[in-house]
């Protein structure tokens, strides 16, 4: 075994959470208070890090907004000492951002605490988190470091968070497949240095709920100190709600989430789930809660997916579009009874109710911007009077608009506003069963137009060919998906694009009563943050690519 003798403080410390959520060694047997589960998300971090997702600074604070609307109590901003844009990222949050913690992840070398800190500096709330892999496979593979240096780290990076910071987070990335002994070793080192919450990740989805839950328990048992244990769960086997819903019946007392459950490989752990799971089944968390606001919960889940342009699968939990839908006679008969029959959850609780704003073409600027507020959203500048222009446009097209257009409008507002990118100033397409469908565009950028005529495999292959024409990317298609906004044969089609070129993997995404409209306005949203991304500033650290995050 390793020994741990390094000096360090007691660890106890004041930190801005429930005060029940915060469990000594000795009370961690003490269940007879109400605990408040603190929720931790990670969308921006670890749920960025999905292939193909990349966020502009715009669009990340307008889902750190909502995150703030929908009641976390942590938002885990970015790595800021991954790339300038990231550091950026974090630090707009941290000065925007009111109500929740701003946290910021760090490895355990200290000119990353250092620069971590600075970009939270001006939150009103804020902690370092500082991970450092301890599993065999990472140590020797990864990290090419000794047990013994992995904990001289610990102790270093530690320690130098809680110069900066009392809120002080440790991960052992790759917990589930770490040698216990070490693993308390590294914790116990963690907490003498002043860490606050000990984080548990299941990095590679390796958990199993009974298995997870009993290393939670141990934990609680013979790690002393003042501290919160959290879990940070992956979904390759699919049981990432599962995990932490098996940690916290066995005291852990923040989960680390997503919306939508997105992220690396097969993604997180779902906040909507794991909300929702410890509402419904007070019987089995009968001493904890959360402040969510769960009916933001539907409006974050589709606001995360047209930003990042993953979509929401239809029989995805509690924010599907099947979540509450019945089709089956008898199950359609019970509904129509009493929902309660094949519904364990009222619908409106979550924020799937129907669209109560319905605007049309007489509606102004004024209900349209009210409209907006009514739904959380604050846009403004450029995104707002390119929206109404948009809404105005659709408005001739649709006989009503939705909330759920509204948000879709907003959402690609906000995604196509990048400085010097380019702008769909028209599009002409011809095509049938006879002969090449044919398309033109033209496109604006910092003012002067570009025209380029294409033709392809149908009106949508014409459209792309002749936006690639126009703006030589280069790029290769990697995925294309389309679905409609809501209901009815005027309905917005929702199209998500996904471009690769030089490693570089992103999505774009494109709304429009006219699919093929919709398509073209996906790729070259698609398109601008290609360009976007290849010519993004980073500093130069190299392990970063391999060494991302819990």
């Amino acid at each position: 075994m390793v020994n741990s003798s390094y000096d360090g403080s007691d660890g106890q410390v004041s930190v801005d959470v429930s005060e029940s959520a915060k469990r000594s060694h000795k009370d961690n047997n003490n269940a007879d208070l109400q605990d408040h589960l603190v929720i931790f998300d990670t969308t921006l971090r670890d749920g960025e890090q999905a292939p193909g997702i990349s966020l502009d600074p715009q669009e990340k604070l307008e889902i750190a907004e909502q995150l703030a609307r929908l009641g976390v109590d942590y938002i885990e901003a970015g790595f800021p000492v991954s790339s300038q844009g990231d550091f950026d990222s974090v630090q707009a949050i941290a000065r925007s951002i009111h109500g929740p913690a701003i946290c910021g992840l760090s490895r355990t070398h200290v000119s990353d605490v250092d620069r971590c800190y600075e970009a939270l500096r001006d939150a009103d709330k804020s902690r370092i988190h500082v991970f450092i892999s301890t599993s065999p496979e990472h140590m020797e593979y990864m990290l090419k470091m000794s047990p013994e240096q992995v904990l001289r780290e610990v102790h270093t990076g530690v320690a130098r968070a809680k110069e900066h910071l009392e809120d002080v987070e440790f991960s052992p990335q790759d917990a589930t497949r770490t040698s216990v002994d070490f693993l308390f070793e590294v914790l116990n080192e963690a907490v003498l240095q002043g860490a606050t919450t000990l984080n548990i990740p299941d990095t590679v989805g390796y958990g199993i709920p009974w298995d997870f839950g009993q290393l939670i328990s141990r934990i609680r048992r013979e790690i002393p100190g003042d501290y919160i244990i959290s879990t940070h769960c992956h979904n390759d086997l699919g049981l990432a709600t599962a995990n932490s819903l098996a940690g916290v019946q066995s005291g852990a007392r923040q989960v680390e989430v997503c919306i939508n459950g997105i992220g690396e490989r097969a993604g997180n752990a779902a906040l909507e789930e794991v909300v929702m799971a410890v509402n419904i089944r007070s019987d089995q968390f009968p001493t904890v809660s959360t402040g969510i606001n769960t009916e933001e919960l539907a409006r974050t889940s589709r606001l995360v997916s047209r930003l990042t342009g993953y979509p929401v699968q239809y029989n995805k939990a509690i924010v599907g579009r099947n979540a509450f839908a019945h089709e089956a006679g008898i199950h359609q008969h019970g509904v129509l009874s009493d929902r309660r029959t094949y519904e364990i959850i009222d619908a409106a609780t979550v924020g799937q109710q129907g669209s109560q704003i319905v605007l049309g073409k007489h509606s102004g600027r004024h209900a349209f911007i009210d409209s907006l507020e009514k739904m959380g959203i604050h846009a403004h500048g450029d995104v707002i009077n390119q929206a109404f222009r948009r809404f105005k446009d659709l408005a001739d097209r649709k006989v009503e608009i939705t909330e759920a257009d509204l948000e879709a409008i907003i959402a690609e507002e906000i995604g196509m506003d990048v400085e010097e990118g380019y702008v769909l100033e028209s599009l002409e397409v011809s095509g049938g069963t006879e002969g090449a469908a044919r398309a033109k565009v033209v496109l604006s950028r910092s003012g002067s137009n570009q025209e380029a005529t294409s033709e392809g495999n149908g009106m949508i292959d014409a459209a792309c060919k002749a936006i690639e024409a126009a703006t030589s990317t280069g790029a290769e298609l990697a995925g294309f998906n389309v679905s409609s906004v809501t209901g009815g044969i005027d309905a917005l089609g929702d199209v998500v694009i996904q471009l690769k070129s030089d490693n570089i993997k992103v999505s774009g995404k494109g709304v429009s009563t006219d699919v093929v409209e919709a398509s073209a306005r996906a790729y070259l949203a698609a398109v601008n943050r290609l360009i976007r991304a290849k010519n993004r500033t980073t500093h130069d650290y190299s392990t970063l690519t391999a060494d991302t995050g819990p």
